[in-house]
């Protein structure tokens, strides 16, 4: 693959752009002035103006922009799926890794070759597009193997205790007290893998032999911590206890590109995980920390390393605490400087928060409906979001069609481009679902999958705690059937090991048992070499 076909977007021929050229209006010579940058371009499509679209005037994106983030926004069946397609696929053959959550199940034709018609080509070309039935290579991924592609898990300690409060939907009382627990079982080095490990440690510190421990580590009410179990209890019997465990993803994984340098689109399938839709959300922002944790400072490259899309972007802040949105704020304005994109893709510009939306530089906004007074009120706030213009956007933004969207993006001196009244261009990729074969064919195919694709459990916190507390019960037993002429001996052995005395804390107490040694032994970690965490509090790899 060249490096023209790397960075040029398939859009008609030059002579036939300059045939139209002394027809266009000022307003649409300044639009395809602003629009045509001068690096690699995503055709976005054509600008309409009165009731047609304009083929000589292409509505472009920079590709070097990417990493200056966006929006797609627009009310059900307006068009923002296959917008997010567009950019995604020609992000991908400019060279940039995409990753992209298929939440319901119809972004997965991204890996077919498009069908040619007539009418599509016809379509293409009063858009000013040259189509060519094309995909990108396409990496099928599943949360916890729910599904068809290669399994994404992780474990709760990389999880951390901030992304994990805002699944479980905890208070910030609460999520005070869970990350002091995640706190006490990284410096003891005990490793928490999956959500029975959390569950067990929560339930041994409150019970009567680990009630003192839990004093310890802030104080933290027996009642709040039965709070976290419980929550946990349930979060755990809906399913989600599959996205936790071993082998752990990295998430470098996401940045590969195949041989002819085209960037691997990740496609994370999620019809599986509908009825959690705030997992799912999380568990990508989860990404983005790891890879911003763990990538290189690159600033402005001529191609992003990596652009991202989080679909159904408002379930990631429904109910977040205060701390939560500072985190998403820095984590968004900070991973820029990493090569790296986020697309947040909802319905309204105000179901992102506005510090998170004053970073989102490249903006596409499909038709809204004002059928009540909220949501007129929804219709003025968008329409106040983008540059001024000529156009007044509370008429033009309800009144668009399916496919049309109004654009304006970053341009390449860092000032926002005028707003464009835009006629989408199709896909070059299908569709329509690929279908159950070809993911199957792919996921088959994948270098990934033998990597990922079995489910490890290895002995962790709950295998070693139920064997301590099997060994205490076979100790008081033993104890009790010892020399009953030594009762008062005897009776010293079982106290020794069944409570804990005063004579134990001053001999090191809980953590001179035995059972206790071989758990922090087998955590692999030594006693005092506490897990560092990261703005999300996500484990901090070293």
């Amino acid at each position: 693959m060249s490096t023209e076909d790397a960075e040029s977007p398939k859009t008609v021929p030059e002579a036939l752009a300059s045939t139209g050229a002394a027809e266009l209006t000022p307003s649409a010579v300044a639009v395809r002035d602003a629009y045509a940058f001068d690096g690699g371009r995503i055709h976005l499509g054509a600008l309409i103006e009165g009731e047609e679209p304009t083929p000589a005037v292409a509505v472009n994106l920079s590709v070097r922009m990417l990493n200056r983030h966006g929006l797609i926004a627009g009310a059900t069946g307006t068009g923002k799926t296959r917008t997010l397609q567009v950019i995604a696929e020609q992000a991908a053959h400019a060279g940039a890794s995409v990753f992209v959550a298929d939440m319901k199940g119809d972004l997965s034709g991204i890996a077919v070759p498009g069908p040619a018609s007539e009418k599509l080509t016809a379509r293409a070309a009063a858009r000013g597009q040259e189509w060519v039935s094309r995909a990108a290579p396409t990496e099928f991924f599943t949360l916890g193997g729910e599904g068809e592609g290669v399994p994404i898990r992780t474990t709760v300690t990389d999880f951390g205790p901030v992304l994990l409060s805002k699944v479980l939907e905890l208070n910030e009382t609460q999520e005070s007290s869970l990350g002091l627990i995640f706190h006490y079982a990284d410096v003891q080095g005990l490793a928490l893998l999956d959500l029975k490990d959390l569950r067990s440690l929560i339930q041994f510190l409150t019970s009567d032999e680990g009630k003192d421990e839990l004093k310890g580590i802030g104080g933290i009410s027996t009642s709040t911590a039965g709070v976290i179990l419980r929550s946990l209890t349930a979060f755990e019997a809906s399913g989600a206890d599959v996205f936790f465990g071993e082998p752990a993803f990295d998430p470098a994984q996401l940045l590969r590109k195949a041989e002819d340098g085209t960037g691997i689109i990740s496609c994370l399938e999620l019809p599986g995980v509908a009825m959690r839709p705030a997992l799912f959300s999380t568990f990508m922002m989860w990404m983005l920390a790891e890879l911003y944790q763990e990538l290189p400072e690159v600033g402005d490259a001529e191609v992003p390393e990596l652009v991202f899309f989080l679909d159904e972007a408002h379930l990631l802040f429904k109910d977040a605490s205060d701390a939560f949105l500072d985190q998403v704020v820095q984590t968004v304005r900070l991973i820029r400087s990493k090569g790296v994109g986020v697309f947040f893709i909802t319905q309204t510009p105000k179901d992102i928060p506005g510090d998170v939306l004053a970073q989102l530089g490249n903006r596409v906004q499909h038709a809204l409906r004002a059928f009540t007074p909220d949501d007129a009120k929804a219709l003025k706030a968008t329409a106040s979001t983008f540059p001024t213009s000529e156009h007044d956007l509370v008429e033009v933004i309800p009144a668009l069609g399916t496919g049309e969207a109004i654009v304006t993006v970053m341009s390449e001196n860092g000032a926002p481009t005028p707003v464009a009244i835009t006629a989408v261009r199709a896909p070059e990729s299908s569709m329509d679902p690929a279908g159950a074969e070809v993911i199957s064919a792919a996921v088959a195919a994948s270098a990934l999958q033998e990597e990922y694709g079995t489910a490890v459990d290895n002995e962790s916190a709950y295998e070693i705690l139920a064997a301590r507390a099997e060994k205490d019960a076979e100790a008081v037993e033993a104890a009790e059937k010892s020399d009953e002429k030594s009762d008062e001996k005897a009776e010293g052995k079982q106290s020794s090991v069944s409570t804990s005395s005063a004579s134990e804390k001053d001999d090191g107490g809980f953590f001179q048992k035995p059972a206790v040694k071989s758990f922090l032994r087998s955590a692999g970690t030594v006693l005092g070499r506490e897990i560092t965490r990261s703005l999300f509090g996500t484990r901090r790899r070293r």
